[in-house]
């Protein structure tokens, strides 16, 4: 700010003139109001404009805050919903392996007692197998002995019809079925001197190529039993049964 100073002229040197106020004699002062006015607005134009662009961009950074916090909020909503359905999946795949673990514990053991059925009706099998061919070859074991026995019969029929006949007729001697294909009951009557009518019997069986005999009435000693039937064995010949079995009842009797 400009401002102009006149200095005082000599009082000496003063024309004498009218007279004049102290005002008049102060010296000029220029402020510059106008100047310092316009500095002043253009400074508040400048300022509100600061201002409003510090104002802009407190929105503006505000917004972007609210805007980044809002997108913050939604990945962390984002985030715990796919953390809640991977432990649901996860829930889920542990229940479908403990699950899928239970079931195969169970084929396991189902497989198991199925291999141990398995095994046992193969053993079942293989015995019933053995028996079966064990009892084939005792059936043809017993039928080439019975076709042998047949034969034998047959063979010797010629030369024993008539001295069975007379021991059947004379003696007391009869012939019975005993309950099996392979055995005969003979039967005696007229050994007893004291009873004609008392009975004796014993149980021939054929299922083997040598004779045997199983059960008899009175109870004989076996080893007299096994010499008459080393004898019959021997000579194949039924007639010689037939006289010592008689005589062992005889003996029998008369020592009862």
């Amino acid at each position: 700010m400009a401002s102009t100073f006149e200095p005082s002229r000599s009082r000496h040197s003063m024309a004498p003139g009218p007279a004049t106020s102290v005002a008049d004699t102060l010296p000029s002062i220029h402020f510059g109001f106008d100047e310092l006015r316009d500095r002043m607005t253009k400074f508040s134009v400048k300022f509100d404009a600061f201002i409003e662009q510090g104002r802009k961009r407190v929105l503006e950074e505000r917004n972007q805050f609210r805007m980044n916090m809002a997108e913050l909020q939604e990945d962390q909503r984002m985030k715990k919903k796919d953390i809640e359905i991977l432990r649901l999946k996860t829930s889920t795949h542990q229940q479908t392996v403990e699950r899928e673990t239970a079931e195969k514990r169970e084929m396991e053991g189902a497989i198991a007692q199925l291999e141990k059925e398995r095994d046992k009706h193969l053993t079942a099998r293989e015995a019933l197998q053995k028996q079966m061919a064990d009892t084939q070859r005792e059936i043809d074991a017993r039928l080439a002995a019975q076709r042998e026995y047949a034969a034998r019969m047959e063979a010797q029929s010629r030369f024993n019809v008539p001295e069975l006949e007379f021991w059947q007729q004379n003696l007391g001697l009869r012939i019975e079925g005993a309950g099996h294909d392979d055995r005969l009951k003979f039967v005696y009557t007229c050994i007893d001197e004291k009873d004609w009518d008392r009975e004796a019997w014993f149980e021939l069986s054929t299922a083997t190529r040598d004779y045997d005999v199983r059960h008899c009435r009175p109870k004989l000693e076996k080893e007299k039993v096994e010499r008459v039937l080393d004898r019959v064995n021997e000579t194949r010949e039924l007639v010689v049964l037939l006289k010592g079995m008689r005589e062992l009842f005889v003996e029998a009797m008369k020592a009862s």
